[in-house]
Parts: C-alpha cells; structure tokens; sequence
C-alpha cells in the first residue's frame, strides 16, 4: 500500500486497493476478507464501515491493517487473524491450536439436534473449540453436555466459548485422548465427533490456508483417513444407552466403510446425512434397545 500524499488512505480507499489485490490472487471472496480485516483493524463492526468509507484511516489502523493484510497473503486463515469464526449463528473464539470451524459440520449439530432426547446426555470427541458442543448446549437447555481433547490448549478455547454462551455449568471439559478420560461407568444417549480423517497422504495437497496453518492433528486421519475413525467406532458401544446414537462426520467417499465398521460392533446403521451440498456427511448407528 504505497503512500500518495495527494489522496489520503481513506477506509473506502484502503477497501477497494485491498479487495482487487485479493482478487488478483485469487481469493474467493475479496471483498467480504477485506472488509472483515478493516474491521478488526478499526475496531468496529463492519457494517459500520458502510457509513464511514470518506473517513481518513489514522496511522495506527493503516499499520494494523497492513499486517493483516500481509498475513493473509502468507496464507494465514482470516479466521485466526480476526480471532473468531460463526457456527451454527454463533461466534466463536478460535486459533491456530484448534481447527476452523466449517459449514459442513453444521450437519453434525442438525444430526444431533435429531437424536436428541429432553434431558439427554452427550458425548463430544475431539471438541476443539468447542463448537459443536457449545451449539449443541444452546439448544437443548436441558442435555448434560460432556467433551474431550487431546489438547489441553484447545480445552481452554473451548470452555471460553462455552463461558462466552451461557452454557459453561452444563458442558464439562476433560483432557485425554477420545474416551480415555471418561469414567468407566459413562453413558450416553448421543456420541458425536468429527474426527480427523483426511489420508495422510493427503495433506500436503490441502490448501496451504489449512495445511500450513489448521493442527495437523485435527486433520490427519491415518494412511486411509479412517485410523481414528475405527477407533471411535470400536469403543463407542460400551459408553452409548441402549438405544442411543454414534454420529460421526467423515468425507464423502467413506460412509461405506463406516457402516461397516459401525455394523461390526453391532450398532444399526443408517443412511449418512447428507450437507448442504448433498453430498454424505454424517455416518449414523444406532445401539439396540434391548
């Protein structure tokens, strides 16, 4: 952004430099990342930028927003620069120690939110930053919401969301790897997760906004992507209530291999749900009553 001391860095012209720069590298939405960044580095909403764009940006926001800016371009999510993300028409707490929460697991919740009953208990795996069990806690006042992770950095996100949302005595946060942290005499009504389950090999080819940046161990699900998957399933029975449900997110082209997985333990599969796109993405079994 060179200084041109005829015409002043106003917050309109910062937006329109910005937003074609973004689009000459190809970004998917320049306009809407620019003034996402603006705001942030302005310290306002950014609807309030609609009515102040002839406003002459002060020296300590041009630096901020240059660094933005810059970061983004190295590929840094704009999720992480701004600190928070929207799930499910909530804002979210969110950095590089956990991963973005997306569009598609939105499906997660709506799953849940189906097998659901009043005073039902939940079950996340891998919880992050807490979106899902967050969400899931906003909406049914009355479900007694437990979540685990491997990193006790991602806990610390996730328990500020929850605290940020109201729901912080109604969701507990326990640090162990899948269900290692659990009692042995935990139940559950609904088992959620959406694990890692990307093919190692795979990764390097992910953008570089999610490869160089997301936590490689949110993403990496093993030499076939199913590593943690298998896992999940295989211990899921003995902490599910008859008749409860194993939801879990997965890609597109592996629901097959997870009914069978879920069919082999003895749970009832369902059809995947599938996202907004229509393409699977939520495998679905179900323990027997009886």
């Amino acid at each position: 952004m060179t200084r041109v001391a005829e015409q002043p860095w106003t917050l309109g012209r910062l937006l329109t430099w910005t937003t074609n720069h973004f689009a000459k590298q190809g970004f998917e939405s320049p306009r809407l990342e620019a003034e996402l960044l603006l705001a942030h580095a302005q310290d306002c909403k950014r609807i309030d930028l609609y009515t102040r764009f002839d406003e002459v940006a002060k020296e300590a926001v041009r630096d901020r927003f240059r660094e933005l800016v810059s970061k983004r371009l190295e590929g840094c999510p704009a999720a992480y620069l701004l600190g928070s993300k929207e799930f499910f028409s909530l804002e979210f707490e969110v950095s590089p120690a956990v991963l973005i929460p997306r569009p598609d697991t939105e499906t997660l919740v709506l799953a849940a939110l189906e097998a659901a009953t009043s005073n039902c208990s939940i079950l996340e795996i891998g919880t992050g930053s807490g979106a899902v069990a967050v969400t899931l806690a906003r909406h049914l006042s009355s479900a007694r919401i437990v979540a685990t992770d491997i990193s006790a950095e991602a806990l610390e996100i996730a328990l500020r969301n929850a605290e940020r949302h109201g729901v912080s005595s109604r969701t507990q946060f326990l640090l162990g790897d899948l269900f290692q942290p659990l009692d042995a005499e935990a139940r559950f009504d609904v088992i959620v997760s959406n694990p890692p389950y990307i093919p190692s090999a795979e990764i390097e080819t992910l953008p570089r906004t999610v490869r160089d940046f997301e936590p490689r161990t949110a993403l990496d699900g093993g030499p076939d992507g199913l590593g943690v998957i298998r896992r999940i399933v295989a211990e899921s029975p003995r902490f599910l209530k008859p008749g409860g449900w194993l939801l879990l997110e997965a890609a597109p082209n592996q629901h097959a291999e997870a009914a069978k997985l879920m069919e082999s333990v003895g749970l009832t599969v369902l059809p995947p749900l599938p996202d907004a796109a229509g393409r699977p993405r939520v495998s679905r079994g179900r323990k027997c009553l009886a």
